[in-house]
């Protein structure tokens, strides 16, 4: 049996309660994620860990936008809309990037995939927030000790796009490769028998990534996909909970199993 584990950005600005945009519940999803590593490491095939990568300058940060009085929009309870833009209430603080943003924001409400939220800063190159949450890491660790090889997947280091998904960024940009659609890792995961899928959130990272996969795999390989509920958690709030229950609808209308830490592979 081939089996393959993903994990969505386990990094300390999600996982650590002092992290820029703690995902509540993430550190004891990333504890109980490491001890079923270490349950299961002589099964385990493949380990695919992706990290979100950005840049201080960023399409959903704040210091991409200002409004009419010069204020950067609040991270968490600002979207900006197509409306918001046309009519003056946000534009771009570099006044050379606004074309290029209203086009994006077009683009975005075009495929209706997300709207564009202002997140606070986070998973800065280099940074703490960036590392991988230490539970986890030293997990991964000594899985390698037996001289596996982890595969890192960066994605988000585009200024101008959204990349929620390791498999694609929102709005792709056809000047740069990254964005474009990882056909590596899909051809990768469709080699699994299994494949269990855990990180962070839920209802972003996690559900667009599963989505993107689900939807250049074939519907008959996503019977392959394992979600591990108690190593994932959602982003909390009124506005984003929808987007859970709709994940996990969609996706075990199509097939996608669900288990746990403990009862996977158990």
């Amino acid at each position: 049996m081939d089996l393959r584990i993903l994990i969505i950005d386990p990094q300390n600005d999600f996982c650590d309660p002092k992290g820029a945009l703690y995902v509540t519940g993430a550190d004891g999803d990333m504890v109980r994620l490491a001890s079923m590593i270490r349950r299961l490491k002589d099964k385990i095939n493949d380990i695919h860990v992706t990290l979100d990568t950005h840049h201080f300058v960023d399409v959903a940060h704040p210091i991409y936008w200002v409004d009419s009085n010069g204020n950067h929009p609040e991270p968490l309870k600002t979207i900006i809309s197509l409306e918001d833009i046309e009519n003056g209430k946000w534009r771009t603080t570099s006044p050379k990037l606004q074309k290029r943003a209203l086009d994006y924001v077009k683009s975005l409400k075009a495929n209706k995939r997300y709207s564009l939220v202002i997140w606070p800063y986070h998973c800065l190159i280099g940074s703490w927030g960036y590392g991988i949450y230490p539970p986890l890491f030293d997990a991964l660790l000594d899985w390698e000790k037996d001289f596996c090889m982890v595969d890192y997947v960066t994605k988000g280091s585009n200024i101008y796009t959204e990349h929620y998904s390791a498999i694609q960024a929102d709005v792709p940009d056809a000047q740069d490769p990254t964005t474009m659609l990882n056909t590596h890792l899909i051809q990768t995961l469709e080699e699994a028998d299994m494949i269990a899928l855990t990180g962070e959130a839920l209802n972003f990272c996690l559900a667009n990534t599963v989505r993107d996969i689900a939807n250049n795999f074939g519907e008959e390989n996503i019977k392959k996909l394992i979600l591990i509920k108690d190593a994932t958690s959602p982003v909390p709030g009124q506005v984003f909970e929808p987007l859970t229950d709709n994940f996990l609808k969609e996706m075990t209308k199509r097939g996608m199993k669900v288990s746990t830490t403990k009862d996977f592979l158990a």
